[in-house]
């Protein structure tokens, strides 16, 4: 992932900012004892991206991973719409608490550009519906040159939300800043996301702390957490654990936290150790991955 890399990491202020004013406000208590449901794992399972993590002679990567991890980010989505046959077939290899978080496709995003885009929408999503409930929040990531001041961006990012199928949830990612540096923007963005119970996805990259707008639009926040390969990369997810902490004791629903890295091989080791942290600091359960011979490979 090279997006918001930086070759020094040791310059950058990695500090978490404070919420936004009105994170708590949409966090209500929901008046019950359940725990926050937590969804942690990488954005792929390729045997080539996260090289050293699956064990000597493993002829299923989706198996093995998915009996290892609760979730998958799945970027592969992005490149193309798959056939029902193929989600289905990814749904029958996993375990029945096993989630996926499909992108959607570029030519929605990128080369479209939201514009005249029902079509391939309702293709994906009438495909990936055969995860049935192995279907989570899919979400919608825009390029870096989307802002809300070219051309008809903003209306036809305003026309895509009243346009989705409210039956699916929808996360978005917006890369380019003034979505969030404009005052008059951003209201109007989050009031637009919260009637239309749309996650704003929150992407913690290096070189990019702007995109740290901390406002939730929904009580079931998705984080994009992109590591730098350095040490660093832990104590961050300290904060990170810290904040989710927090918002759980806010009224979080559910949280979907995905690691990634400019070199994936860091990738397992790094959502194991959230695990083990957020494990100890929510009273959670979820499975510690069997990361035996990735440890060996460090790069720390």
């Amino acid at each position: 992932m090279k997006f918001g890399k930086t070759d020094h990491p040791e310059d950058i202020d990695f500090s978490l900012p404070g919420d936004h004013a009105d994170t708590r406000v949409t966090l209500r208590h929901r008046g019950d004892s359940r725990p926050t449901e937590l969804y942690v794992g990488c954005a792929k399972w390729n045997k080539q991206d996260l090289k050293n993590f699956y064990p000597p002679g493993t002829k299923d990567e989706l198996s093995y991973y998915s009996s290892q991890f609760n979730c998958i980010e799945l970027n592969a989505t992005f490149y193309r719409i798959f056939p029902a046959s193929v989600f289905a077939g990814w749904r029958d290899k996993t375990p029945d608490n096993f989630v996926f978080y499909p992108k959607l496709p570029q030519v929605i995003s990128h080369r479209q550009r939201l514009q005249s885009v029902e079509p391939h929408v309702d293709e994906f999503l009438r495909n990936a519906a055969h995860l049935g409930d192995k279907l989570g929040t899919s979400f919608l990531q825009m390029a870096e040159d989307f802002g809300p001041h070219q051309g008809h961006n903003q209306a036809n990012l305003i026309q895509f939300v009243h346009n989705w199928p409210k039956a699916f949830s929808l996360a978005i990612e917006l890369r380019h800043a003034d979505w969030f540096s404009d005052p008059v923007v951003s209201t109007e963005l989050y009031e637009l996301f919260e009637e239309h119970r749309i996650t704003t996805i929150i992407t913690d990259v290096a070189a990019r702390r702007d995109l740290l707008h901390m406002r939730l639009t929904s009580a079931q926040p998705f984080i994009r957490y992109v590591g730098a390969n350095h040490a660093s990369d832990y104590a961050r997810l300290d904060d990170w654990v810290d904040r989710i902490v927090t918002w759980s004791a806010q009224g979080v629903e559910k949280v979907g936290f995905f690691v990634h890295q400019n070199h994936e091989l860091e990738s397992p080791l790094l959502a194991r150790y959230f695990i083990e942290k957020i494990n100890r600091r929510m009273g959670s359960q979820l499975q510690l991955p069997d990361l035996m011979q990735t440890q060996q490979e460090s790069l720390f």
